[in-house]
């Protein structure tokens, strides 16, 4: 006889042994959405309507914000999860589909990012920083995407990427990959991102289907940015080593970024609390449709180079301007 799964509101629990409040942030979203539509449909509005807390202590959606955090994490201002945007992979990708590809190296899968790995153990400094990422798989019904394979990277204190900008081609730090467990998260160890010129300050990340799928770029079913929140970036940038992230932050806004301006950041501005000394949590619901297709990352919108390699900036060209220049060889 067919076993049949526990469900609620219609939806299948993720965890059938626990009760409805332990199926994890993905499904309290879900929920969530579906009370604020049927208080719609009440008339009741959506005046004093707050997603709760979340277990590690982070606010998924919320009507009012503290000094201390963001109260955005991949939802719409109605709490409801839309799918991450597609954004550009860049110049630095690092995935094989531009030069360099680490995701072909040994010891890629790991949690904390701040050191290379290989013939080079150096190690990034900068601001602490705990970025977490959790994966919802949309097409499968708002559940955590288990098992999916998460590859992260972003630039250094000053700027620059590991294996593309000059003195640091021999270096693959602040790059690395881990596997989303049961409540779909990832989570990394690394340091706050500087701000270069002409980008608002961001991290990149790729979504694989699994791990033995991240050796090849065409598996990627999702490229996206996240946009490091504006009150963290200016505490951060004031503390010693981020000196040139000052002048390049007070030039750049999130409405005028070539990648978040379309919609500022909406749904791609994490939740964070910390402080510059002990350092930050970051945290980010990325919602993941495997049933559209990709519109940015690596897979279109790059265009080529003379090389036949994908071109530089958000929807191909060169970089932006001031941003860390890669050797000759990595293009």
């Amino acid at each position: 006889m067919k076993e049949t799964r526990p469900t609620y509101q219609g939806r299948p629990l993720p965890r059938p042994d626990e009760d409805v409040d332990d199926q994890g942030l993905a499904f309290d979203i879900a929920t969530m959405a579906t009370r604020r539509r049927a208080l719609g449909l009440l008339g009741l509005g959506a005046a004093g309507f707050t997603l709760a807390a979340c277990g590690d202590g982070t606010t998924t959606a919320s009507s009012s914000s503290s000094s201390s955090s963001s109260s955005t994490t991949g939802a719409t201002a109605g709490g409801t999860l839309t799918e991450i945007p597609d954004e550009t992979a860049g110049p630095y990708p690092g995935d094989g589909s531009n030069g360099a590809d680490v995701l072909e190296q040994s010891g890629v899968v790991r949690s904390d990012i701040r050191s290379s790995f290989g013939s080079s153990t150096t190690t990034a400094e900068g601001v602490p920083m705990t970025l977490t990422l959790s994966i919802v798989d949309l097409a499968g019904g708002n559940v955590p995407f288990e098992g999916v394979a998460v590859y992260v990277w972003h630039c250094d204190r000053d700027g620059e990427y590991s294996l593309y900008s000059d003195g640091i081609t021999e270096e693959n730090y602040l790059r690395g990959v881990q596997v989303a467990d049961a409540d779909g998260n990832v989570t990394f160890t690394s340091v706050y991102p500087a701000c270069y010129d002409g980008r608002w300050p961001h991290i990149h990340f790729e979504v694989y289907p699994d791990e033995a799928s991240i050796t090849d770029v065409a598996n990627c079913i999702a490229t996206s940015q996240v946009a490091m929140p504006a009150e963290a970036c200016t505490a951060v940038y004031a503390t010693t080593g981020y000196e040139q992230s000052v002048t390049n932050f007070a030039k750049v806004s999130l409405d005028t970024d070539n990648v978040f301006g379309d919609d500022s950041g909406a749904s791609q501005t994490p939740t964070w609390s910390g402080d510059s000394t002990s350092g930050y949590t970051v945290a980010l619901t990325v919602g993941v449709d495997t049933t559209t297709e990709p519109t940015a990352g690596t897979m279109a919108g790059m265009g080529s180079d003379t090389s036949g390699h994908p071109a530089g900036g958000p929807g191909g060209g060169t970089p932006p301007s001031g941003a860390p220049a890669a050797p000759a060889d990595a293009a």
